[in-house]
Order: structure tokens, then sequence, then C-alpha cells
């Protein structure tokens, strides 16, 4: 190994320190070239300040369309749901009223062999006739009142809810209300 000159050592370094020196130079900007770069930042920076709202609102767009779609999604399901549940329910309905009308066609047949068929068919028979005979002495004893009315109208009259009452000639009528003045409606 050789030893170097402690003058020559110090030369290389100064040589060094230069290089360094340009080198630094090189690399570092001017103030026109640090202020161009300085503007193209900020361009940046502002351009990316006003995408940010754009891009928050076409967020919240698609956010707002998805929650329609979402709320769309489960009323349709919610549809569907009640529907089969509807259909389920009358489906059981239907088997639970043919169950009861095979169990009433079979009470019927019961009771047709237990209280002896022919005796309740004419049982019923008579009920049947006596009740349409109930229905039209009602309907006839209503024609008969009325024809009465017409024979007798002074004896009739007032029971019937009328008022006898008298014409220009003096002449008297039984006079029905069919729609009584607001004072006789209040009495």
């Amino acid at each position: 190994m050789s030893i170097k000159d402690p003058i020559q050592a110090f030369v290389d370094e100064i040589t060094l320190l230069r290089n360094e020196l340009a080198d630094l130079k090189r690399t570092s900007l001017s103030k026109d070239e640090a202020a161009a770069i300085n503007k193209t930042i900020l361009t940046g920076v502002e351009r990316m300040s006003q995408v940010g709202p754009v891009v928050q609102k076409v967020i919240q767009h698609d956010l707002a369309k998805t929650a329609l779609d979402v709320r769309a999604h489960a009323v349709e399901a919610a549809q569907s749901a009640a529907r089969e549940a509807i259909e389920k329910s009358h489906a059981e309905s239907l088997k639970a009223a043919k169950s009861l009308s095979q169990a009433a066609g079979e009470a019927r047949r019961q009771a047709w062999r237990y209280f002896g068929g022919f005796w309740v068919w004419l049982t019923s028979v008579g009920a049947t006739g006596a009740l349409l005979g109930a229905l039209m002495m009602f309907w006839l004893q209503g024609r008969a009142d009325a024809h009465k009315f017409g024979d007798y109208p002074n004896i009739y009259c007032r029971s019937a809810g009328g008022e006898i009452a008298q014409n220009t000639d003096g002449r008297r009528f039984c006079g029905i209300w069919i729609d009584p003045p607001a004072q006789q409606a209040e009495e």
C-alpha cells in the first residue's frame, strides 16, 4: 500500500467537493423553475379540489339509486311473500271447507238415519207449509186492512196516522202526510 501524500489527499478532497457542488447546482432549481413547478402543483391541487365535489355527487347519486333499488326489491319480496302466504291460506281454507262440507253431509245422513228419514222430511215439509201460510196471511191481512180503510175511512183514519180535514167545499176527508211538515216531525 502506498501512502498518499497529504497535499494530494487534500486536493482530491477539494476536487470531490467541487464535483459535488457542480452536481448540486445541476440538480437544484432556479427561481423561475421553482415558480413553474409550484404553479403546476397548485393547478393540480385546484383541479383535485374541483373533482372532489363532483365525485361526492356521483357517489351520493349512486347511493340513492342503490337505496331505491333495495327498497324496490324489499317491496317486491314482501309482496311475493304476502302472495305466497295468501295462496297457502286460501288452499288451507279450501281444504278446511271441503272437510267441513264432508262432515256436514255425513251428519245429515246420520240424522236422516237416526230420526227416520221420512218423518224428518214430512216434518220439514209441514214446517215450510206453515211458514208460507203465515206469510200469506200477513200479506192478505195488509190488503184486507187497506180495503176496510177505504170502506170506513172515518173509523181508521186516526189509527192509521192520518187527520180528518175539511176542504173548501165543506166536505171532510182523511189526510195522511207522506212527508210531515217540520213542526209535526219534531213532536
